[in-house]
C-alpha cells in the first residue's frame, strides 16, 4: 500500500507529508472533502497542523479524488477510535509499551496479552503502530489495573522484544 501511495507522490514531497498525515489521523476523503469520521474538517486546518499551504492540501486532496485506487483507499479511511493512553493513569490502568526488533515478526501481540492474562488482567486496549508510517513502532497494551513490575521481565523474554516501558 505504502509503495502505491509514494509512487502517486513522487516528486511532490508535501504532498507526501499530507498522504502520511491522513493516513496516520484516519482521516478520509470522499467527495474532494475532508473528513473526521461524519466531521467534514477545512484543508485550511490540515494545513496548518502539517505546517504547509492550504492549496498543497487542496492540490493533494484532488489528486487523491481523481485516482481511482488511492480515492477507494481514502474513502473508507477511519480513525482507529479514542486511546486510553494519556489517561491511563487517571483512570487506575496499566500501560505496557513494547519496542520490537522486527515488527513483521508474528506472535508478539499474542505472547504479550498471554502474560498480561497470566496475571490476571483484562486487556481494556491494544494499540499497534503501522511499521510503514511509524519510524520506531510500538504495541501499547493498556490493562485494567496497574500492572505489577515483574511483568516487564516477562515480556522482555518474549522473542523479538527490545524494550519494554510500564507505568
Amino acid at each position: 500500500m505504502w509503495e502505491k501511495i509514494e509512487s502517486a507522490a513522487q516528486g511532490f514531497p508535501e504532498r507526501l507529508r499530507v498522504l502520511k498525515t491522513l493516513l496516520e489521523n484516519g482521516l478520509a476523503i470522499r467527495n474532494g472533502k475532508l473528513y473526521l469520521n461524519q466531521i467534514e474538517i477545512p484543508t485550511l486546518k490540515l494545513a496548518r497542523a502539517v505546517g504547509l499551504d492550504r492549496r498543497t492540501v487542496k492540490e493533494t486532496v484532488n489528486m487523491i479524488s481523481s485516482n481511482p485506487e488511492l480515492s477507494e483507499l481514502f474513502s473508507g479511511l477511519q480513525p482507529a477510535g479514542v486511546s486510553l493512553r494519556g489517561v491511563a493513569k487517571q483512570l487506575g490502568l496499566g500501560v505496557a509499551e513494547i519496542t520490537v526488533e522486527d515488527p513483521s515478526r508474528p506472535g508478539i501481540l499474542a505472547g504479550a496479552s498471554s502474560i498480561l492474562s497470566a496475571a490476571g488482567i483484562s486487556i481494556r486496549q491494544a494499540l499497534v503502530d503501522d511499521p510503514e508510517l511509524t519510524p520506531d513502532p510500538k504495541l501499547v497494551l493498556i490493562g485494567e489495573r496497574p500492572l505489577p513490575g515483574n511483568i516487564i521481565s516477562d515480556l522482555l523474554k518474549l522473542p523479538g522484544v527490545a524494550k519494554v516501558s510500564v507505568y
